[in-house]
C-alpha cells in the first residue's frame, strides 16, 4: 500500500474507534478532528496517488463521517438524537465490515513494486508500429488487412533525471486484462499507479559502441509489459530488449491511432479432443508467430542501417542475437532459433509447435520449466496405464493422456537434440506457469489459488533474471557461464535436468 493509503485506512480505523467514546464533549471533538483530517487526506491522496475503486468505501466513509461529526457538533446537547440506539449499532458494523474489507482489497490488489534492474546501466523505453507489407493477418476481423505489430524496445541509456514510465502502457486496455482473467472490468484500475524503472526514450548508452539484441515473446493471452521486469533487467546488463506485442494473440494490443485488437486465437487452445485438427491449428498459429519474430528481425536490420530512422541506427550488434518468450511465446522462441541470424534461445516453460517440420536444432538453446509444468511432463511421458483417479485428478480425459504422450514423446526427442549440441533443461522448485511473468507481482491471490507457485515472487523473479543474463551472458558477450554450469548453493531450487526420462 501506498503511504496515503495508509494513512487514510489507519484515520478511518480511529474514526471508528471515536464512536465508542463514552464521554460526549470527547467524542464530538475526537469525530470532528478525525473526520477532518481524513477528509484532508482524501484530498492530498487523489491529488498525488490516485483514485482507487478499492478505496471507494473509506472516501464515503470520510464524507459521510464529517458531515455527521459536524451536524454533531452544531447540535444543542438538548436537541433529539438524529438516529437511534439500533441505527447507531448497524452503522458502526457496517463501519467495521467495510473497513475490514477495505484492507483485505488493498491487501489483496496492491499497488506494488517492480523489482529494480540490477545491471549499473540506467534504462529507457521505445515503441515501434510495423506493418508487414508481405504478410496478410489471418487471425483479424479483415481478411485483407496486413499484419501489424506493436513491439517495445527497452535499452541501456544514458542518465536522466526524468520520471520513470508507467507498467502499463495504456490504462485503456486495463479492462480487457480483468476480462481475460474474468473478473470485473475495474479490478485493475490501480495498475496505472505502478511505475517501471525506464525513463521514455532517452539518449542511447555510450558506454558499449553496440549491444547485443535480444527478441521476446509473450505468451497466449497475455502481453508485451508483462515481461517489462525481464526485459529492464537485460538491458541495464547491457542489452537491446525488443517484447513483440503479438496482435490477435494478446489480451490487448492498442495501436497509434486508438484501435484496440483483442485475442481471437483462445479457441486453438481448446481441448475439443480433435486432436489432429488442434495440433494443425497451434502449428499453424505458430507458424504466424515465428514470422512475426523474423519480421521484427528484418525490421532491426533496417533500424540498423539507419533506413528505419532511429536512436538504434550503427549500435546493434546483429552478430550476437538472443530471442526468449514464455508459454507459446517460448515454443516461439524455439521455433524462430532455427533462423540463422539467431545466436541463442530461451524457451520459458513452454511446449513446442511444428515438431514434425524440424530437426535437431544446432545451438545453444536453455528450457527453463515450472515445476508443476516438468512434473506433469514427466508424468505424461512415463505412464503407460491411466488410473480412473489420475484422469480425475488432472481433468483430462484417457485419450487426451494417450495423444498428449505421442506428442511429449515427439517433444522429447527435439529437446534431446537440442541438449546434444549445447542445450540445456531445467526447472525451480515450488514455480508455477505464471511465475515466469510480472503477473505473479500482481496480486498474493493468485499464489493462494495457485495460478503461481510457493515460491515467493521475488524470489522466483531473481532466479530467472539471474539465469537468463547468465545464458545470453555466455553466448552473446562471451562472458558469464557460472550458473548455467550446474548447481550453484545461491540457488538452491534450480534443478538441473541430464536426461529426460
Amino acid at each position: 500500500m501506498r503511504l496515503f493509503e495508509i494513512l487514510l485506512l489507519f484515520l478511518n480505523i480511529c474514526l471508528l474507534s471515536s464512536l465508542f467514546v463514552t464521554n460526549p464533549r470527547l467524542r464530538k471533538l475526537a469525530l470532528l478532528l478525525t473526520s477532518g483530517i481524513s477528509f484532508i487526506l482524501v484530498i492530498i491522496h487523489l491529488l498525488l496517488e490516485g483514485y482507487r475503486i478499492q478505496l471507494l468505501f473509506l472516501y464515503g466513509l470520510t464524507i459521510l463521517m464529517l458531515i455527521l461529526s459536524v451536524i454533531d457538533a452544531c447540535r444543542t446537547p438538548k436537541a433529539t438524537p438524529y438516529t437511534s440506539k439500533i441505527g447507531k449499532v448497524l452503522g458502526r458494523l457496517v463501519s467495521m465490515i467495510g473497513l475490514i474489507a477495505t484492507a483485505c482489497l488493498l491487501y489483496i490488489f496492491p499497488v506494488f513494486d517492480l523489482p529494480a534492474p540490477t545491471g549499473s546501466l540506467p534504462v529507457s523505453t521505445t515503441t515501434f508500429h510495423f506493418t508487414n507489407d508481405q504478410q496478410q493477418d489471418i487471425f483479424g476481423t479483415s481478411s485483407k488487412g496486413n499484419r501489424e505489430l506493436m513491439v517495445q524496445v527497452w535499452y541501456p541509456s544514458e542518465a536522466n533525471t526524468g520520471k520513470y514510465v508507467p507498467f502499463i502502457p495504456d490504462a485503456s486496455i486495463l479492462p480487457y486484462m480483468a476480462k481475460n482473467y474474468s473478473l470485473p472490468e475495474f479490478t485493475f484500475q490501480h495498475l496505472q499507479y505502478i511505475s517501471s524503472h525506464s525513463y521514455s526514450e532517452g539518449a542511447l548508452s555510450s558506454a558499449q559502441t553496440s549491444y547485443p539484441l535480444i527478441i521476446a515473446n509473450p505468451g497466449n493471452a497475455s502481453s508485451r509489459f508483462l515481461h517489462t521486469s525481464q526485459a529492464e533487467n537485460l538491458a541495464s546488463h547491457g542489452y537491446i530488449v525488443t517484447v513483440i506485442d503479438h496482435t490477435y494473440n494478446t489480451f490487448a494490443t492498442k495501436f497509434p491511432d486508438g484501435r484496440i485488437t483483442t485475442s481471437t486465437t483462445d479457441h486453438l487452445f481448446s481441448p475439443d479432443h480433435d486432436f489432429p485438427t488442434e495440433r494443425a491449428n497451434r502449428d499453424k498459429l505458430g507458424k504466424v508467430l515465428t514470422d512475426d519474430v523474423t519480421f521484427v528481425l528484418d525490421q532491426f536490420q533496417l533500424l540498423q542501417s539507419g533506413s528505419i530512422p532511429s536512436l538504434f541506427k550503427g549500435k546493434i550488434d546483429l552478430a550476437h542475437i538472443g530471442v526468449f518468450g514464455h508459454s507459446i511465446g517460448g515454443a516461439t522462441a524455439y521455433d524462430a532459433s532455427y533462423d540463422p541470424r539467431i545466436t541463442a534461445g530461451i524457451d520459458l516453460d513452454g511446449g513446442l509447435y511444428r515438431l514434425q517440420d524440424r530437426v535437431a536444432l544446432r545451438k545453444p538453446f536453455l528450457f527453463i520449466n515450472s515445476q508443476s509444468n516438468f512434473e506433469q511432463f514427466k508424468m505424461v511421458i512415463d505412464h503407460h496405464i491411466y488410473t480412473d483417479k489420475e484422469i480425475q485428478r488432472t481433468g483430462n480425459s484417457k485419450e487426451w493422456f494417450v495423444q498428449e504422450r505421442k506428442n511429449k514423446k515427439l517433444e522429447r526427442q527435439r529437446i534431446h537434440e537440442t541438449m546434444a549440441f549445447g542445450g540445456q533443461v531445467l526447472y525451480i522448485q515450488n514455480t508455477e506457469h505464471l511465475n515466469f511473468t510480472d503477473v505473479q507481482f500482481i496480486s498474493p491471490l493468485f499464489q493462494m489459488i495457485g495460478i503461481t507457485g510457493k515460491i515467493a515472487p521475488e524470489r522466483a523473479s531473481s532466479i530467472i533474471d539471474a539465469y537468463m543474463l547468465d545464458f545470453f551472458d555466455m553466448h552473446l558477450k562471451n562472458k558469464g557461464g557460472t550458473l548455467i554450469k550446474g548447481s550453484d548453493p545461491n540457488f538452491p531450487e534450480v534443478k538441473f535436468v541430464t536426461s529426460l526420462f
